[in-house]
């Protein structure tokens, strides 16, 4: 019994000190993605004037935050070397559903944000939970769910928008603080609440953990389940949120809004430094992953590119951080 003890503490010292040099890793790491994004804003900003002017620049947060928070939910997912590929559709469904009991005069406006989370999260919960007790690969699973939520989206909305939306509930997505847009003051306080459960408590070095070695973890006396089934809660929750703040921002619920936001979110995470293996990366990587993929969206807007030639550059991009990561795995 002291000996087994013993050795699960050896194991745990092990994972601590791994997670130590991960940290200093992705230090290094969080740099090389701040320059690369000061590179990108002075590139953008040479070649266009406006690009640097206050509005220009508070617009491109705006416009980064849904998917800096889809990214951020999926960031736990990949962490743990899982997947999710349905959050464009999980948007779809929440936000429609948060439109449905956002009509003026009808409830109070905490009614529709809580469904929406909720929603959210009973969506990752399935996922989780097919992916934990079931043990179906998390592509299959994630895959199926996005056709299911994209279903639900247009049963829900009878396949047309849902409008007269309550102006508070519209202020989400549209209104400002102190100058600052409410979508960023959000992702704000999402970053802030993610970085401290990763970084500084024990679920986040578990999430680590589980991501560089599951045996290993479980071994060590970690819920790899439970866990697993968390990370998937928590991103199907975020996609919720997001959700809630697409269908404030373009005041109605629209059941085919969200076509390819996980694949944004998921080059956010890529770009990001995030290791598609597990184990490795961080949010702080991850939100400056979506100000790049924002900030390129902005500079070719402003230069006139055409949006196949930015589909284009977005793919290269995509593909060259995959094969930094496959280069750093080997």
């Amino acid at each position: 019994m002291e000996n087994s003890k013993v050795q699960r503490q050896e194991k745990n010292s092990i994972m601590d000190f791994k997670n130590r040099l991960n940290m200093k890793g992705d230090t290094l790491k969080t740099y090389g993605l701040l320059l690369a994004l000061l590179l990108v804003c002075t590139i953008f900003s040479i070649l266009s004037p406006v690009f640097l002017q206050p509005l220009n620049l508070m617009n491109i947060l705006n416009q980064v935050a849904i998917n800096a928070i889809l990214a951020i939910g999926v960031t736990y997912v990949i962490l743990i070397g899982g997947i999710d590929l349905g959050l464009g559709s999980y948007v779809a469904i929440t936000g429609c559903l948060a439109a449905m009991f956002a009509h003026p005069g009808t409830y109070p406006l905490i009614v529709p944000i809580i469904l929406a989370i909720l929603a959210g999260a009973m969506v990752g919960t399935v996922n989780g939970f097919f992916v934990t007790k079931a043990k179906l690969a998390p592509f299959i699973v994630t895959l199926g769910m996005m056709t299911i939520a994209r279903g639900g989206a247009l049963v829900l909305s009878e396949g047309r928008p849902i409008s007269n939306l309550s102006p508070e509930f519209n202020l989400i997505g549209g209104g400002a603080f102190l100058g600052i847009p409410i979508p960023v003051i959000i992702l704000a306080i999402v970053f802030i609440v993610s970085y401290f459960i990763l970084k500084k408590t024990t679920y986040g070095r578990y999430i680590y953990a589980i991501g560089g070695n599951e045996e290993a973890a479980r071994a060590s006396g970690i819920n790899v389940k439970r866990i697993k089934l968390s990370v998937y809660i928590i991103s199907g929750a975020l996609a919720g949120l997001a959700g809630l703040i697409q269908a404030s921002r373009i005041t109605t619920g629209q059941p085919n809004v969200g076509v390819g936001y996980e694949l944004d979110a998921i080059a956010a995470v890529v770009i990001g430094g995030t290791s598609l293996m597990g184990g490795v990366g961080t949010v702080v990587g991850t939100v400056i992953g979506a100000l790049i993929i924002g900030v390129i969206n902005n500079g070719l807007d402003l230069l006139n590119v055409s949006s196949y030639y930015q589909q284009i550059i977005k793919g290269l991009i995509i593909i060259g951080a995959l094969l930094i990561d496959r280069r750093k795995a080997s």
